[in-house]
């Protein structure tokens, strides 16, 4: 089975840099969306899935997560893994998510740009409390490739989750400040997701990465 790996906002395929030399010969994809809109992610996704000719596990980080919930209806997929990541159920939206909760740590660093788009501003401040755990020598790799994310990946809504009809897998980043873990939680309890929890910030794939492969291996291995 062929793992597809979807990074969130503002990410890159560097989000799984630590995670890919744990892959071994599994045979796995990277993908870099266009961050434009949740349809326009969700199609550049899907082109991907379906190039692949076989059957596909999608692993999604984060905003990742929104993306495989839609992709995760084509029926190459046959599972899906959620990495500290959002899972919408039909008609939400990323931003209908969180603001039935108190805003997250990281709101504070998040910064608009003319036309709307979103960055987060990685501050010393925001190592420090947000992504404490990721090592000081790959944080300007992460500074240096992060992009704005149109706000309509974050505004527009999911259609049919995968998770419905797909079986589910999630780990839960217990210390999150960006997606707190009790969202983590209620949405990995709603998907009927195998879920499991580990210690550590957001970065969970950059920080976490053998605990990210043992998930897959278990998804991997159930289907």
């Amino acid at each position: 089975m062929h793992i597809v790996l979807v990074h969130g906002a503002g990410g890159t395929p560097t989000t799984w840099s630590e995670l890919v030399p744990l892959l071994g010969d599994r045979a796995h994809t990277l993908v870099t969306n266009p961050m434009s809109s949740l349809t326009d992610d969700v199609a550049h996704t899907l082109g991907v899935v379906e190039s692949i000719g076989g059957p596909v596990l999608l692993v999604g980080h984060s905003y990742g997560g929104a993306v495989i919930t839609n992709v995760g209806r084509s029926e190459q997929v046959k599972g899906l893994v959620y990495v500290a990541a959002f899972a919408p159920d039909e008609g939400e939206s990323v931003n209908g998510i969180v603001e039935r909760y108190p805003p997250a740590e990281v709101s504070k660093y998040m910064r608009r740009g003319p036309n709307g788009e979103w960055k987060s501003e990685h501050t010393d401040e925001y190592w420090d409390e947000i992504g404490w755990d990721v090592p000081v020598d790959q944080r300007h790799i992460w500074d240096s490739e992060s992009r704005q994310s149109d706000n309509r990946i974050f505004s527009e809504a999911t259609g049919e989750p995968a998770w419905r009809t797909k079986k589910a897998w999630y780990l839960v980043a217990a210390e999150d400040k960006t997606l707190p873990p009790g969202i983590q939680r209620d949405m990995a309890a709603r998907a009927g997701a195998i879920t499991s929890e580990v210690p550590g910030s957001h970065f969970t794939p950059r920080v976490r990465p053998a605990d990210v492969l043992t998930v897959i291996d278990r998804a991997l291995d159930a289907l």
